[in-house]
């Protein structure tokens, strides 16, 4: 479900009515990005653009919400025509350009840029915050997850750990955007094609009078798709009955106790019993660290189940993107303008990202939008909506994973890295350090300032 317009802090709804108040509904320009990466990352994963664009589409003010904004204390210097005119036929009638879901991103560019009346741009600034960073959050984790698995399985099924359920099936998406194979959430799968995955639950053991009965009896349910979980008494003696009891399960879960040790020991029980075909999946507060851990050990996991670390971004919750004014309207031109609070600032101008290096990216450049890219640069940032409206189709799922995985190795393998990873370079410009300048000091004259 798409949220509506009240998806908004309170001072968007305040700075929109005092727009339209003061005459201030030209065009302006604001940009989503990042000032910092969190620590732990060398580059983000943009997502969450589909979303994004369905909640400008939908964008209105239903009769409730009207009635509710009007009873507001904070808002009753509004004036009439702003609820009886204004919010009745408001609409998203803006452009936005955007990076492509699954393209990697390096602050300070922008992942998406919206050009719209004054009033318009400044309402949507905390549901695209939200759709975006989130998203872009779980993505860019799932990417160092996915990259530390080194080719083996990585299953989402983090819901239960997620802030909420519909932040659960964008994890998901995100997550399978970024390089999971699958998820355990059924709406995720159903809502976006995702592959679904699950196994059993210890309360299902438990459920039965002894371990061998529930799995006789799960098999006999799921037959050559069933994955049954060991370690719900003793790991080891689970992995023998397993055996003895000439079951033939596609898989069988670990999710407790010394992982490496375990599958070690569980494989030789199952290759010795003919089961060479089943494979181990490993689970248990999993993350890049730990899967990374197993795989340079050598052990026989054939896959990972990844929960509340992926879904919730344990080590980096908060990316701490921003949406900011970079130019508006004044006199029928437009003007670049720019904060210079410190660690702060923003730049002006609309602006365009340039990926330089053909097939190995090398270093992006950030410059006003209307100059010239490096010779055979790349732009990153494309129009995707036009009045309001979207450009093109929605893209599916697995084209954007597919595009991910193919942009994520064009990064050099030392911005790849887990740890201790290079710095990408991303330089500004000539044309915007020009901006800069021009506007700095013109902000300093308007100021008083010396």
């Amino acid at each position: 479900m798409t949220p509506g317009a009240l998806s908004t802090d309170l001072y968007e709804l305040a700075m929109m009515a005092g727009y339209c108040q003061a005459g201030l509904t030209a065009p302006a320009t604001f940009e989503l990005y990042t000032r910092r990466l969190p620590p732990d990352r060398s580059f983000l994963v943009a997502a969450g653009l589909e979303q994004a664009l369905d909640f400008l589409e939908t964008l209105r003010f239903e009769p409730a919400d009207i009635a509710y904004l009007r009873d507001l204390p904070q808002l009753a210097g509004a004036g009439d025509a702003f609820f009886d005119e204004y919010l009745p036929r408001f609409r998203f009638t803006g452009e936005v350009w955007a990076v492509e879901e699954g393209t990697p991103v390096f602050p300070p560019e922008p992942m998406l840029r919206v050009t719209a009346p004054l009033p318009e741009a400044q309402l949507v600034e905390t549901a695209l915050l939200a759709f975006v960073t989130f998203q872009t959050t779980v993505a860019s984790k799932a990417a160092r997850v996915a990259a530390a698995a080194g080719g083996r399985g990585v299953v989402e099924f983090g819901a239960r750990r997620a802030h909420g359920v519909e932040a659960g099936v964008l994890a998901a998406r995100a997550a399978y955007l970024a390089g999971c194979d699958g998820t355990s959430n059924v709406e995720a799968g159903r809502r976006y094609g995702i592959p679904v995955s699950g196994t059993m639950a210890h309360s299902w053991v438990l459920a039965f009078p002894d371990e061998e009965s529930a799995f006789r009896a799960y098999t006999g349910s799921f037959g050559a798709r069933a994955v049954l979980l060991l370690d719900t008494f003793d790991t080891l003696a689970a992995a023998r009955r397993v055996v003895a009891a000439g079951l033939r399960p596609s898989a069988v879960r670990l999710d407790s106790g010394d992982l490496a040790g375990l599958a070690q020991q569980v494989r030789s029980i199952l290759d010795a019993g003919g089961l060479a075909a089943t494979r181990i999946l490993a689970s248990g507060d999993l993350d890049e660290r730990k899967i990374a851990a197993l795989v340079a050990s050598g052990t026989p996991i054939d896959g990972f189940g990844v929960g509340a670390a992926l879904t919730v971004s344990f080590d980096a919750p908060s990316l701490g993107a921003v949406y900011k004014l970079v130019e508006l309207e004044r006199g029928g031109q437009a003007v670049g303008v720019m904060k210079s609070s410190p660690d702060k600032e923003t730049h002006p101008g609309r602006k365009q990202i340039w990926r330089v290096g053909g097939r190995a990216a090398a270093r992006d450049v950030l410059d006003l939008e209307d100059e010239e890219g490096p010779p055979g640069a790349e732009p990153l940032l494309e129009p995707v909506m036009r009045d309001g409206r979207r450009l093109g189709p929605r893209r599916p799922i697995g084209e954007l994973r597919d595009r991910c995985r193919r942009e994520l190795a064009r990064l050099p393998a030392g911005v790849r890295r887990l740890d201790r990873a290079d710095e990408y370079p991303v330089d500004l410009g000539a044309a915007l350090r020009r901006a800069i300048t021009r506007t700095s000091l013109s902000a300093r004259r308007r100021s008083g300032a010396s």
